[in-house]
């Protein structure tokens, strides 16, 4: 039996039955959006539920004893599956007890008993189950309706979360935004910071990222955009702003052990605590550097922001 099931939400109703697709999903990249394109074509062919199963913590933090950054965390990868059309998501805890279910099982117990799959859309290196023996081939051979969606290849090179990882880490933007199909992103909560941004002119909003990668440190013209949850999940309009990723060594003289995500929001005015923000990254404006004095820094931060605008107008000059 599976005991480590931790759900968000319903699971679909019996008489609908779900299209199912397994995976972490770290990144929602291009080949992953492909397998959720045709789960939810499939769960409309079928009249059936978009349904996703994921894991809340990368499988290698239990396999390996250690994991790699992820590219999103849960909640986003939940925001992204929500725009991509998938109507309900079981986000799973996997430790050993999990790890040791056969596959055979946890596909007869769990996706046709208790989520009545009807189809499994799966990618074409999926493998779950105990020794990682469920793949497409192995669950078509048990008798479950698979669909396999093949690799998706950008510039010669194979999509995967690995590289994109390698991208993001190396501040390669462009490399990294056509292999995820959308801008760099990372997503994070507002949380309290020292107000010094807004003695210095210049307000921002402080993120948990909840364990993102981000791209390295500096300061970069982004779009944000405040995420709402409530009955149903709103997104606000693109706001320009400005980022900076860093130890802030003009103000902080002790070296933090994780550096900051600050971002001020242009033309902007309203209270965010609380809220979600979901940053996407244009272009890196310049390195962090150390300023004599707070004077220096606010008028380096006035130049940041007249770049960005530039940057960020209709037609601008885009990722670089």
């Amino acid at each position: 039996m599976i005991t480590s099931l931790e759900r968000d939400g319903l699971f679909p109703p019996a008489a609908l039955g779900a299209v199912v697709s397994v995976g972490v999903f770290d990144g929602v990249h291009l080949g992953h959006q492909e397998i959720l394109a045709r789960n939810v074509a499939a769960a409309r062919e079928l009249g059936a539920r978009a349904t996703v199963v994921t894991f809340r913590q990368h499988p290698k933090s239990v396999l390996l004893g250690r994991a790699p950054r992820t590219l999103t965390s849960l909640e986003h990868r939940l925001e992204l599956f929500r725009r991509a059309g998938i109507e309900h998501t079981v986000a799973l805890t996997f430790d050993d007890a999990l790890r040791a279910v056969p596959a055979a099982d946890f596909a007869r117990e769990f996706l046709s008993g208790t989520l009545r799959a009807r189809r499994l859309v799966l990618g074409f290196d999926s493998k779950f189950g105990r020794a990682r023996e469920g793949t497409p081939e192995h669950l078509a051979g048990l008798g479950h309706d698979v669909e396999v969606v093949g690799q998706v290849v950008v510039a010669g090179r194979p999509v995967s979360s690995t590289a994109i990882r390698e991208a993001v880490e190396l501040g390669d933007l462009e490399s990294a935004a056509a292999m995820l199909g959308r801008p760099v992103a990372v997503y994070g909560e507002v949380v309290p910071g020292d107000h010094l941004g807004r003695r210095l002119g210049f307000p921002t909003a402080n993120l948990d990222l909840h364990h993102e990668l981000h791209p390295p440190l500096g300061v970069y013209a982004v779009r944000a955009r405040v995420v709402r949850y409530g009955r149903t999940t709103e997104v606000g309009p693109d706001l320009a702003g400005v980022a900076n990723i860093g130890f802030r060594p003009t103000v902080a003289p002790q070296r933090a052990e994780v550096p900051r995500i600050e971002v001020h929001l242009l033309d902007f005015e309203g209270d965010l605590y609380g809220r979600h923000l979901e940053l996407e990254f244009a272009r890196r404006l310049r390195g962090e550097q150390r300023f004599e004095d707070l004077p220096a820094l606010r008028a380096q931060i006035a130049r940041d922001v007249a770049q960005a605008r530039q940057v960020l107008q209709p037609g601008g000059p885009g990722v670089r």
